[in-house]
């Protein structure tokens, strides 16, 4: 099986809107292959905060291939292989959500969190971030470069296996505990026409169920309920987490918004894609007032 180390960067707080990609090959004990690509995010907007820890302006993209363009090579290894990434829900995150807002099939995947690994076999009181755990163990790379990022979670996976005395990472999982998660897939998402959207268009838009409720998995495993409820300034997703009981936009909320199933336990992907196509259309309309 192939086994392949991801790394995302993100132009703002989106997670459709990857900027870069770092990926790397696992086999025979060793790292045998490394890529490393710019994409064009949807949308070129990015938050200051991300261009404090990466880097990337969106001049430095603006010629980028998109992330269809840059990620369809990539998709076989991926969906058939064993993805690492360190915090791997974010990155699979990513990964699904920019999938989905480019129209395509979200497929099944199976990942191993590098986090999880290192808090097992490394574990530290200062913590396992990626500086942290590739520092403690002598790796030398360039934090918050995609490509850099992706061969120091590889690396950290192997110094695991080293450590462990395992055979492969399926063996590493097995030995420390660290099941190997997967996800399955769902369909694609409609593609969001640019522009302003017409009232004819919106009137197109299904109206929401009156029951639209998804049930996601928190952090530490807990399951929490998302529902649409209609608020006077129109529908809006309210989740029964500690801050969405505080009246607070939590990450289920933000990753059903930009379509990311990653957490998602509810057997609703249909739903999922109706939301996005009720929240696009709702964006429009206020682009336009």
């Amino acid at each position: 099986m192939t086994v392949l180390a991801l790394d995302f960067e993100t132009a703002n707080e989106r997670r459709d809107s990857a900027c870069a990609v770092g990926l790397a090959w696992i086999a025979e004990g060793r790292v045998v292959r490394r890529e490393s690509h710019l994409i064009r995010p949807p949308e070129m907007r990015f938050a200051p905060g991300n261009i404090r820890v990466h880097g990337i302006l969106p001049a430095n993209v603006a010629g980028e291939p998109d992330f269809a363009g840059v990620m369809a090579p990539y998709l076989d290894d991926l969906t058939r292989g064993l993805i690492l990434a360190h915090n791997a829900s974010f990155d699979i995150g990513v990964l699904r959500a920019g999938l989905a807002r480019a129209g395509l099939p979200v497929p099944a995947l199976s990942y191993l969190c590098t986090v999880q690994i290192a808090r097992r076999v490394f574990p530290a009181p200062e913590g396992c971030g990626l500086g942290k755990v590739a520092r403690r163990l002598g790796i030398r790379f360039e934090h918050h470069d995609a490509g850099e990022d992706a061969y120091a979670c590889a690396e950290i996976a192997l110094a695991a296996m080293r450590e462990t005395e395992a055979a492969d990472v399926h063996g590493l999982a097995a030995a420390i505990g660290v099941p190997v998660t997967r996800v399955t897939g769902g369909p694609p998402l409609p593609r969001r026409a640019p522009g302003v959207i017409s009232d004819r268009a919106l009137a197109a838009v299904p109206a929401a169920p009156t029951a639209l409720s998804f049930a996601m998995r928190g952090s530490t495993g807990n399951r929490y309920a998302v529902v649409l409820e209609e608020r006077p300034g129109g529908p809006q997703l309210r989740c029964t987490c500690t801050a969405g009981r505080y009246g607070m936009r939590c990450r289920h909320v933000k990753a059903l918004e930009v379509g990311d199933i990653t957490d998602l336990l509810s057997d609703n992907v249909s739903d999922v894609a109706l939301l996005a196509r009720m929240i696009g259309a709702k964006g429009r309309m206020a682009g336009a007032a």
